[in-house]
C-alpha cells in the first residue's frame, strides 16, 4: 500500500511541475479522457455552421464619387460586415430605379499595388452601361476596409462571409434613395479566386436564393488542394502557410471547409469561361468542376476559348458580351 500511495503522490507532482504536459497525462483516479480540449475557434467557419449563422446586413453607404461616365456613376460605397467596414466601386446607372444588381468578386490581389476597383472595374462598366447596378467589394484588409485577421486561414475562411453579408445589406438598402436596388434581382460575377468565394457563397446560401453566377477562370480546387497548388509561387516557398495548413488538419475535418464536397447544394445557373492558354487556372480542373455539377443535374454553360489567359484578354469582348446576355436572361 506504501508503495502504490508513493507512485500515485509521484504523478501527482509530475503533473503539478510539468503542467504543459497536462494534456497527455492520464490521472489514474479519472476516466482516461484529456484534461482539457484544444479550442478550435476556426470551427464557426466550417459550411454547416456558416449556413446556420445570421446575416443581418447593413446600410449600405455611398461614400464619395470616383468617376463619372455618360451612364452611369462610379461611387465609392462601404458596408459592415460583423461590425468591420468593408469598402468597395459601386457603379450605378443614371436611371438607378429598382435595377438588378451584380457582385463584382476579383481574385488574388497584392495589397501593396492594389486599388479599389482592380480586377473588376472594367467588366463593371460593361455591365452598368446595360443598366445592372454592379458592387465589387474591396475585402478586409483592402482599400478603405478595416483589417483582416492575422490568422491566415481564418482571414480566406472569412472572405464568404463579406459577401454574405453584402448580400444582406442589399436587401437592407433597398429602400434608400441613394441606392435603389431590386434585391430580388442579384447575379455574381467572380473571376480567380473570387470564383473560389462565389463557389462556396452558392453552397451556403439556402436553396431558395437562387443567385445566377457568371465564373472566369474560377479556382475550382478543393481545400486545401486550392492553396497547396500555388505555393510554389510564395518566396518562402509556402512554409508558413504549409505549416498553418498541416496544423489545421490535425484538429479539424478539412472537408467542412471544401467547396468540392458540396456541388450538390448548388441551385443557381451557372456560366462558365476558361482560357486554354491559362497558366494559373488548368483546363482539366475546369472540366472537371463543369462536369461535376452537369453530373449533380446543374444548370451549367461552359466556353472555353483556344489561346487565351487568365484574364480571357484575347477574346474579352465576346466573353463580356455572354455575361451580359446571360444577366439579362436570368435576371
Amino acid at each position: 500500500m506504501k508503495k502504490i500511495a508513493l507512485v500515485i503522490l509521484g504523478l501527482g507532482l509530475l503533473i503539478f511541475l510539468l503542467p504543459e504536459q497536462r494534456i497527455n497525462l492520464l490521472s489514474p483516479l479519472l476516466p482516461s479522457t484529456s484534461w482539457r480540449t484544444k479550442p478550435k475557434p476556426l470551427l464557426k467557419y466550417s459550411f454547416e455552421n456558416l449556413r446556420s449563422r445570421q446575416y443581418p446586413g447593413s446600410e449600405i453607404k455611398l461614400e464619395k464619387i470616383i468617376k463619372k461616365e455618360a451612364s452611369y456613376t462610379s461611387w465609392l460605397f462601404s458596408y459592415q460586415s460583423d461590425g468591420q467596414r468593408i469598402t468597395g466601386m459601386a457603379n450605378i446607372p443614371v436611371k438607378s430605379y429598382k435595377l438588378p444588381v451584380i457582385l463584382m468578386l476579383r481574385g488574388y490581389a497584392d495589397d501593396e499595388i492594389y486599388f479599389t476597383g482592380l480586377g473588376t472595374r472594367k467588366a463593371a462598366g460593361v455591365f452598368a452601361e446595360n443598366g445592372f447596378i454592379t458592387l465589387a467589394p474591396d475585402f478586409l484588409g483592402f482599400g478603405g476596409s478595416d483589417s483582416s485577421s492575422k490568422d491566415i486561414l481564418e482571414a480566406r475562411f472569412y472572405r464568404p462571409v463579406e459577401v454574405l453579408n453584402l448580400l444582406a445589406s442589399i436587401k437592407a438598402s433597398s429602400p434608400s434613395t441613394a441606392l435603389r436596388t431590386d434585391s430580388n434581382r442579384i447575379g455574381i460575377w467572380a473571376h480567380s479566386n473570387g470564383g473560389q468565394i462565389a463557389i462556396s457563397v452558392l453552397e451556403i446560401l439556402p436553396a431558395s436564393r437562387r443567385i445566377p453566377t457568371v465564373l472566369w477562370a474560377p479556382v475550382s480546387r478543393g481545400f486545401p488542394e486550392s492553396i497547396l497548388d500555388y505555393l510554389g509561387e510564395l518566396d518562402d516557398q509556402g512554409l508558413k502557410v504549409k505549416d498553418a495548413i498541416s496544423d489545421f488538419s490535425q484538429n479539424y475535418d478539412v472537408k467542412d471547409y471544401s467547396i468540392t464536397n458540396f456541388f450538390n447544394d448548388i441551385t443557381a445557373p451557372i456560366q462558365v469561361h476558361q482560357g486554354l492558354a491559362d497558366l494559373l487556372i488548368k483546363e482539366e480542373w475546369t472540366a472537371g468542376f463543369v462536369s461535376g455539377l452537369g453530373t449533380a443535374g446543374k444548370n451549367v454553360t461552359y466556353f472555353k476559348y483556344p489561346r487565351n489567359d487568365h484574364n480571357l484578354k484575347q477574346s474579352w469582348d465576346l466573353v463580356v458580351a455572354r455575361d451580359v446576355e446571360f444577366f439579362k436572361k436570368n435576371l
